[in-house]
């Protein structure tokens, strides 16, 4: 996906504006009107380029927002994510309530950032669904390449796919919208919330179509979503089902077709120039300077712009955090800094202060000058081969204990980061400890860990939750069991009297 493929979009919507625009300057003065035509979706999609800017629109649900607000892998999907975890949380200087209940463990169901994300996904839906219903209905002749046509459908469905995977995950039972509306009709479109397993069937029904995708695109292209990936999100669905069997198949199919391998520098998963390589299964795509409206990287704005009193957007949740990495570990350098040097000045900037190193992940260090991060280029890597070996060492371990390929798995990412292999002779349950405990390492800041913690079963979830509390809120807090879930917000139980909240909300 490229940013420059939006000015298809911009400029269809500028022509359906002026459309109706004209239709209104035309209209007689009375109210009862009879208009002689009306543009709806299967009139409009007529081509291959509006076929492209269908799924170019899909796409760019993950790295915008229509309103201006933090995108999914922008900022918002990590508020949850990493905010509600032990990872991370708000800046001491952040006055937003809602995002502060989320740092806290006090949110509830009317929490602000809960419901813009279920919003944000459910457009992205909607945007794929206009895409899977509407592309079909083009004549095949209108498309010169013979493999477009089913290829966007395809690409489409990933991303529906993919969304319904984060809301499964997040909200249990949600309403599973498969198709654009066909009517303006209120009570026709409230809908009641489907299974988490019928959500599931459906997400592993799209991935499978996606998996016929091409391994490989070039030019343009790169950074579509490819065969690789649908295999590679497939493999984590069937771990979150704890289906081990039918995710060491999919992990093999990924690991033996040899497309994919680790950056021999951790430091290069993150890096503009080395974007989109050899680690990037799919990466949600930023670039600077495109003019491509709302599509900002919020998360890049971790960096504090050389002044030492000025606080970043978000934080390690404490010093523990840093603490998870030995002096060898080339993590550590790449996951958090806390010095700067300032080539404008020519000196080095210390940061110190209780949540210091900040986070340094998302930080576009090629940027001139460095504090205008606004502008980061850096993508958001969703899917990359370290996850790929640290699920096959899961699946392994879970199917036949801690054996020598699920050990040859684990230590591929440890050796990357210069810290040695695992020791050898460990209990089942002690090398799936190890297991979660290299998946936080590796993916701070990267929209894991309150899955992880959900998904490790136990009391590691409420023992995260708990230290939380206890850090954070003044009179202390505890964890529940409603905490598996986050709450349907408030908002869509109001307007939709077929939604029902999760237990304990």
């Amino acid at each position: 996906m490229r940013k420059k493929y939006f000015t298809g979009i911009a400029t269809r919507w500028a022509m359906m504006m002026a459309v109706a625009a004209g239709l209104l300057a035309l209209a007689c003065n009375k109210l009862t009107e009879s208009p002689g035509s009306v543009v709806v979706s299967s009139q409009f999609y007529k081509t291959s380029a509006d076929a492209v800017a269908a799924v170019t629109a899909a796409y760019s649900s993950l790295n915008s927002d229509p309103a201006g607000d933090f995108p999914i892998y922008g900022r918002n999907l990590n508020l949850l994510v990493e905010n509600a975890s032990d990872n991370q949380v708000y800046s001491p200087s952040n006055t937003n309530p809602d995002v502060r209940a989320l740092g806290t463990v006090t949110y509830v169901s009317s929490n602000d950032r809960l419901h813009k994300l279920w919003q944000q996904h459910y457009f992205g839906i909607s945007r794929a669904n206009v895409a899977i219903d509407n592309i079909p209905l083009i004549p095949a002749a209108q498309f010169a390449d013979t493999t477009l046509q089913t290829r966007l459908v395809r690409e489409a469905k990933f991303i529906r796919a993919l969304l319904y995977f984060n809301l499964v995950r997040l909200f249990g039972a949600v309403p599973l919208v498969l198709h654009d509306p066909t009517t303006v009709d209120v009570n026709a479109l409230k809908i009641g919330r489907t299974s988490a397993d019928g959500v599931y069937a459906q997400i592993i029904s799209d991935l499978g179509d996606a998996t016929r995708l091409p391994a490989t695109y070039s030019g343009a292209n790169i950074g579509r979503v490819t065969s690789g990936a649908a295999h590679t999100l497939l493999a984590k669905v069937y771990v979150a089902r704890r289906d081990w069997t039918d995710a060491q198949a999919e992990l093999q199919t990924v690991i033996s077709s040899g497309a994919y391998g680790l950056f021999p520098h951790f430091r290069d998963v993150f890096q503009r120039p080395t974007k989109n390589g050899i680690e990037h299964i799919f990466s949600v795509q930023f670039e600077s300077n495109l003019g491509a409206v709302n599509s900002t990287q919020f998360l890049s704005e971790s960096f504090s712009s050389f002044n030492p009193s000025v606080w970043p957007i978000d934080v390690p949740a404490d010093s523990s955090v840093s603490q998870l990495f030995s002096g060898t570990d080339t993590r550590g350098a790449v996951t958090f800094y806390n010095t700067q040097y300032n080539a404008a000045t020519g000196q080095t900037v210390v940061y110190k202060n209780a949540y210091t190193p900040y986070l340094n992940k998302f930080v576009d260090y090629s940027l001139s000058p460095l504090s205008n991060q606004s502008k980061s280029g850096v993508n958001y890597p969703v899917l990359r081969y370290a996850e790929v070996l640290l699920l096959e060492s899961e699946v392994l371990n879970e199917l036949n204990g801690p054996s020598a390929p699920a050990y040859i798995a684990i230590n591929q990412v440890r050796e990357r980061a210069g810290i040695g292999d695992l020791p050898v002779g460990l209990s089942q349950g002690d090398f799936r400890d190890s297991v979660f405990l290299e998946r936080r390492r590796e993916f701070i800041q990267e929209g894991q860990r309150w899955f992880d913690l959900v998904h490790q079963g136990g009391t590691a979830l409420y023992d995260a939750l708990n230290a939380i509390a206890a850090k954070r809120v003044a009179n202390g807090g505890g964890a529940a069991l409603k905490d598996t879930l986050f709450p349907i917000p408030l908002t869509e139980i109001q307007l939709n009297s077929q939604l029902t909240q999760n237990p304990g909300w």
